[in-house]
């Protein structure tokens, strides 16, 4: 037997070394945020997605030992366990072949084959099977009972027993799995009477194509089509292909005993092979499927959880509408609620001057330093009416996606923030902090929420919520926090925290202020040397006594750094500041058992950019100034937009008409492309040409071209 590590190396070409000391750290209850970051001598500085790698593969080896247990414990309750299959067994490392094996012992409901078995009709099937026989009526006829009144009854019981054995041969299994996964043709056909309630399917009413060359979301739409019965989907080879190469294995020769194996094996493709292989291809096309859509999710959400932070500025937000008017916010430099009211500048009541005097008002009162407007409903006559006012300083004014604002003001988290106001002032809140910094925002919103990807109900759910908290999880770590004015909803996401530990954190504050360093988590209630150890190194204090509590510098390594500055008679804040003190230490004189190279690079690199945010600045952005709706477009135009989410097939961009635009892959450059998210990044600023503009059906064509 091999070892899970030697598996996973075989699988990914990394290291078995790496596998087993990765495999070891993740045992130990490390995260793979930590132990990229601060564990690279025991890893080889494997990064967070080769960790991964491990961490699914090994989850997945873990469940087959299990399942393979189970397989050989229920064999041998029936007395059918051979050495010869228990070494198989214990040497297979692929689920689809376990299932093979396990397959002619699975416990089964009443089948043909069963019934037959009990009209005493296998040594007949036996005697067919070896193909000897010529005469197969005469060998019939020694089977007749009151249950089997003639010869042909008997050669059909005979033959279905047969068509079972075939069904259950891992051979055939091996023959047809590979034909259905390399030459089935995938085809959809509208249910009879849907074709109104599915319009919105029309492109595969009558659709087929080879399923090796259907693409992710267009295999993902069909299925969904399917579930909600508009669509019968199949996916099969030609049998004219396929029946042949399994006459070639179980049909020998031309005796009246090998002519009915041979129609033995046709009942046995077409009732029980195909059916079930038909399943299983569908199945690990959707599962392929499924991996791109949530690999460009991921990729979607951990953009947008980077996106700039305008920081920490007193904001006042503007949640558009038109009826029931605009609701307003004024929050201060750390995000709270300092003021809220609603205004009516536009159509009904159209108080244009009543409005303009509230928000200078309020721009003044609370010492306003930027504006943010929802990208929903009216933003783009709420952010002209804006930007038409002189106020009497400067003000940046943004529009910020409002995607998944109204979940959040919904959302017990917000009721918990903000129990005395409803939904609308919940709403802009979340759109004013979602400026000052959209990582801290966008936690409190379940990710498949937030509105980037496509098909994000139609994939796995659990494996999709396994990826994107990883992402957020991994976002947030390589961000930092600060300890003392991260919420709980952000601390969760901390390594070595969850939801407890974070709550506890926020109380600990709570009542005793400010944490003033790292070493003071101790003092937490439950908080462990494994959570201190797990988290510590992703927390920020900044202003504290000890420099390195605002760096990404563990506290396992102050001792290190505490050693240069003494070698170098200096202290740890010169050591920060002088670029020359830090150019003049050799780092191979403090490599020891335990830190080597690879963390003293990173402790240099954390020394000169002390609590730096990674995120990048935040820029203003002016959607074109005359154009407001799908109608003002004409083909031809070049308008400026904003990347609002990215597929397989191309990117969507938001160009102010309050309907998102496609840029095809095949517009997005003048040279080839496989990936969208190699050309653009979401909320990146672009110029588009607008192509084509379908009203009816809202769709605009756009290129970048």
């Amino acid at each position: 037997m091999q070892t899970i590590p030697n598996l996973i190396a075989e699988k990914t070409g990394i290291s078995v070394s790496q596998i087993q000391n990765t495999i070891e750290l993740l045992d130990g209850g490390a995260t793979i945020p930590f132990i990229s970051r601060y564990r690279k001598e025991r890893t080889g500085s494997l990064d967070e997605v080769a960790i991964t790698t491990i961490k699914e593969n090994y989850e997945k080896f873990k469940e087959l030992e299990k399942r393979k247990a189970t397989v050989l414990k229920a064999i041998e309750e029936q007395d059918a366990l051979t050495e010869e299959l228990k070494q198989r067994i214990d040497n297979c490392y692929d689920p689809v072949e376990l299932e093979d094996l396990y397959l002619p012992f699975k416990p089964k409901r009443k089948t043909r084959a069963s019934k037959a078995k009990e009209l005493g009709l296998e040594p007949l099937a036996q005697k067919l099977f070896k193909q000897y026989e010529k005469d197969v009526d005469a060998l019939a006829e020694n089977f007749l009972s009151d249950q089997i009144p003639d010869t042909e009854a008997a050669l059909q019981g005979a033959r279905d027993i047969i068509a079972e054995w075939i069904n259950e041969d891992k051979t055939a299994r091996e023959i047809v799995r590979k034909a259905f996964y390399h030459k089935s043709v995938i085809a959809s056909k509208l249910v009879k009477d849907k074709e109104e309630d599915g319009a919105k399917y029309r492109d595969y009413f009558e659709w087929s194509e080879p399923l090796k060359k259907c693409p992710s979301h267009r295999f993902l739409a069909m299925m969904r089509g399917e579930k909600e019965g508009f669509l019968k989907i199949s996916a099969h080879p030609d049998p004219e292909e396929v029946i042949p190469l399994l006459k070639r294995h179980f049909v020998k020769g031309t005796a009246a005993a090998s002519e009915q194996v041979s129609l033995a094996l046709e009942d046995a493709y077409k009732r029980l092979l195909a059916p079930s292989l038909e399943n299983e291809t569908l199945a690990t096309f959707k599962e392929k499927a499924d991996e791109e859509a949530i690999k460009v999710f991921a990729e979607n959400l951990r953009q947008l959880l980077l996106a700039p932070p305008l920081g920490q500025k007193r904001v006042l937000a503007i949640d558009p509408g038109y009826r029931t008017g605009c609701k307003v916010v004024c929050l201060d430099a750390q995000g709270q609620l300092l003021h809220n009211e609603t205004i009516y500048p536009h159509p009904p009541q159209k108080e244009t001057g009543k409005a303009i005097k509230k928000l200078s008002s309020m721009v003044d009162a609370y010492k306003i330093e930027a504006i943010a407007i929802g990208n929903g409903t009216a933003s783009r006559e709420t952010e002209a009416f804006v930007r038409k006012i002189k106020f009497n300083r400067d003000i940046q004014v943004f529009v910020v996606s409002e995607d998944g604002a109204s979940v959040y003001s919904a959302s017990k988290v917000a009721r918990e923030e903000f129990p005395e106001y409803d939904v609308t002032v919940r709403g802009a809140v979340s759109i004013g902090r979602r400026l000052m910094d959209p990582l801290a925002e966008l936690v409190k919103i379940d990710p498949k929420s937030i509105g980037v990807g496509q098909y994000q109900h139609d994939v796995d759910q659990t494996r999709l919520k396994e990826a994107l908290d990883r992402v957020v999880e991994s976002v947030v770590n390589m961000v930092g926090v600060n300890l003392n004015t991260a919420s709980h909803h952000l601390l969760t996401y901390i390594s070595g925290l969850g939801p407890s530990l974070a709550r506890n954190i926020v109380a600990w504050r709570n009542e005793n202020g400010p944490f003033k360093s790292r070493e003071e988590l101790k003092k937490v209630p439950r908080l462990g040397n494994k959570a201190f150890e797990q988290a510590a190194g992703f927390l920020r204090i900044t202003d504290a006594q000890n420099p390195l509590d605002n760096t990404a510098v563990h506290p396992e390594s102050y001792a290190i750094v505490t050693r240069m500055a003494c070698d170098l008679n200096c202290s740890v804040d010169d050591l920060i500041k002088e670029k020359k003190l830090r150019e003049s230490i050799d780092l191979k004189k403090y490599i020891s058992s335990s830190i080597g190279l690879p963390t003293l690079k990173d402790i240099m690199e954390e020394l000169e950019k002390p609590g730096r945010d990674p995120r990048q600045t935040i820029k203003v952005f002016e959607f074109a100034k005359n154009i407001f709706s799908i109608e003002d477009l004409k083909p031809g135009m070049v308008v400026p937009g904003i990347v609002t989410n990215i597929t397989n097939f191309g990117a969507f961009v938001d160009i102010g008409v309050k309907q998102d635009g496609l840029v095809h892959i095949s517009q997005m450059a003048d040279r080839y492309i496989s990936n969208p998210a190699d050309v653009v990044k979401l909320h990146q600023h672009v110029e588009v040409k607008v192509l084509d503009v379908d009203i009816a059906r809202k769709r605009i064509q756009l290129s970048m071209k």
